[in-house]
């Protein structure tokens, strides 16, 4: 992914080098639809969608629809939408159930071979005989069943005729592999559920593993990229190749790369589906969420996650990228392409005594100074304003550089303050700051006065033109650094950030009035915000993408 060529491209390169036409490659995205894609899934679709198209090969989007317990349609809806905004595009849309007939028959071949029996015993008896890493299995007393019995046993299972659990077919490979992946894996097993494609037709289902390389071989795909996790899966993957491969088709190819592991983030699906289930979060897209949908929602632009996929490269070993990357690469392409807007989120009133009481002006303030063909917006300047209460204080060191008492600062793209009176309320807060202005300091005006200098710059809004707005700012769902080393569900709940949702009444400048669901800005001095898509609370509101700057290491 990066401007050299990485080691799943160098793999390419040498088969294509050794002879492989260019005109049989061929890959595939093949996700599970038991769940929402997460920035984890960005980089095997960067990968298999950049190879397709550096190559000019067709690439499937294959949905592995083998367990229709945990999936449903939604998911593929959310799939579809999430590589569709990311602008990739992909050539055939498969799925594992338009094969459920071929693997089918190909295991009845197995059977007739006496390379696959139905295992009667339950599942806990068959993971005992398993064995262990370091000690051999033990062979299922159901293993020399015949054939007959066999293809008699397996039609029955087809035809809904036993329950659950009393069946399952098993390939007949090796129990004492020290593998054991490759000790007699199950196959086929009952599961009477409707499939959200196939509905009532089938009452057996694959198993992952036999269905993910057949139909890798079936769709004709020529490198079957997956992450490391999938490496000890390769032999199996292979052996059921062996089984149906033709010497005059191509035999995939399956190659692994380290998956993507952010720090702060869990990408288990059963870790997120839990978070969801539980109510840690409001769903799958929660802006806090490492789903694709859930950076979008909060604001992240798509090629920023494509740009992070590219710096953090395609690895051969695990390791772990701090999350501060995905957020520099958010920074970098937002500051270029988001309009500039003034919010104030903890109001303080300012009067400036010597400006007209009734009086309205309208302020020219540029929209992004990265990009000049935005032009500017006009914002309206009166009597009566709001900043930041953080940005005033009667006495400070020389250090603070915003508005303190017989002190001046300027008013982005406005005037230059100086503060005289502080305004006390009960128990001694400070309710209002009066100032004066000089009326010949205006930003851009072309004086003298304009072209002074002072240290402080503050964002403001007018007080009573200003519109109400709902900010959401979002720090890290977890404390911790590595969630994904939680061993149990209430582990992984005691590492979430209390404090990752803060929720404020924030006043904005009138333009934003208009902004629709997905805009972005850059509120002055504050961060990166997002319009939500959520309008059934009829306000407008914002969630924050990222801060200016990285602060999360001075946060702990």
């Amino acid at each position: 992914m990066s401007n050299s060529k990485n080691f799943i491209e160098q793999i390419i390169d040498e088969d294509l080098n050794n002879g492989f036409s260019s005109s049989k490659l061929k890959f595939r995205f093949p996700p599970e639809p038991n769940g929402f894609l997460h920035i984890g899934h960005v980089k095997a679709i960067c990968i298999n969608f950049s190879l397709a198209k550096r190559h000019d090969a067709p690439i499937v989007l294959r949905f592995d629809d083998t367990n229709p317990e945990k999936e449903e349609k939604k998911y593929i809806d959310a799939i579809k939408q999430d590589i569709s905004w990311l602008g990739f595009e992909w050539d055939e849309e498969r799925y594992a159930s338009d094969y459920f007939g071929k693997l089918f028959n190909w295991a009845l071949e197995l059977i007739k071979d006496g390379k696959a029996y139905i295992d009667s015993q339950s599942s806990e008896k068959i993971a005992e005989q398993k064995g262990t890493p370091t000690s051999p299995g033990s062979n299922s007393p159901n293993r020399n069943r015949s054939v007959e019995e066999n293809l008699d046993l397996f039609g029955k299972m087809k035809e809904g005729v036993f329950d659950e659990g009393t069946h399952v077919l098993r390939a007949k490979i090796d129990m004492n592999s020290p593998n054991m992946l490759m000790r007699d894996p199950v196959i086929y097993r009952v599961l009477k559920k409707s499939h959200p494609r196939t509905n009532n037709d089938w009452v057996i289902y694959p198993m992952y593993d036999w269905a993910h390389g057949e139909s890798d071989y079936i769709e004709q795909i020529s490198h079957s990229l997956c992450t490391l996790e999938f490496e000890p899966h390769r032999e199996l993957y292979n052996w059921f190749l062996d089984q149906v491969v033709e010497a005059n088709k191509i035999r995939p190819k399956q190659r692994e790369f380290a998956r993507l592991n952010l720090s702060h983030t869990i990408t288990s699906k059963r870790k997120l589906m839990f978070l969801v289930e539980q109510g840690h979060v409001m769903g799958w897209d929660d802006p806090r969420m490492p789903t694709v949908s859930g950076l979008q929602r909060r604001g992240y632009p798509p090629s920023a996650l494509v740009s992070f996929v590219k710096t953090a490269g395609v690895a051969k070993r695990e390791n772990v990228i701090e999350a501060s990357l995905l957020e520099f690469c958010a920074r970098e392409e937002l500051n270029k392409s988001s309009k500039r807007a003034m919010v104030v989120l903890d109001p303080l009133k300012i009067t400036i005594t010597n400006y007209p009481e009734d009086q309205i002006e309208l302020i020219s303030s540029e929209n992004n100074p990265e990009d000049p063909e935005t032009d500017f917006r006009e914002i309206p300047f009166s009597r009566e304003i709001l900043i930041e209460r953080e940005d005033f204080k009667p006495e400070a060191n020389r250090k603070f550089f915003r508005l303190k008492l017989g002190k001046e600062v300027r008013l982005k793209s406005a005037y230059i303050i100086c503060a005289n009176e502080v305004v006390y309320g009960d128990n001694e807060e400070i309710i209002e700051v009066k100032c004066s202005y000089d009326p010949l300091s205006k930003s851009g005006s072309g004086t003298e006065e304009s072209q002074r200098k002072v240290k402080g710059t503050l964002h403001w809004v007018s007080k009573n033109q200003a519109i109400p707005v709902e900010v959401r700012e979002y720090d890290r769902l977890f404390l911790h650094p590595s969630p994904s080393a939680a061993k149990t569900d209430e582990e992984l709940a005691q590492m979430l950030n209390p404090n990752s949702k803060k929720i404020t009444k924030a006043f904005a400048e009138p333009s934003l009035k208009s902004s629709k669901s997905g805009d972005r800005f850059q509120f002055q001095r504050k961060g990166y915000f997002v319009v939500d898509k959520d309008t059934s609370h009829n306000k407008i509101v914002f969630n924050k993408t990222v801060g200016l700057r990285d602060n999360w290491k001075s946060l702990n």
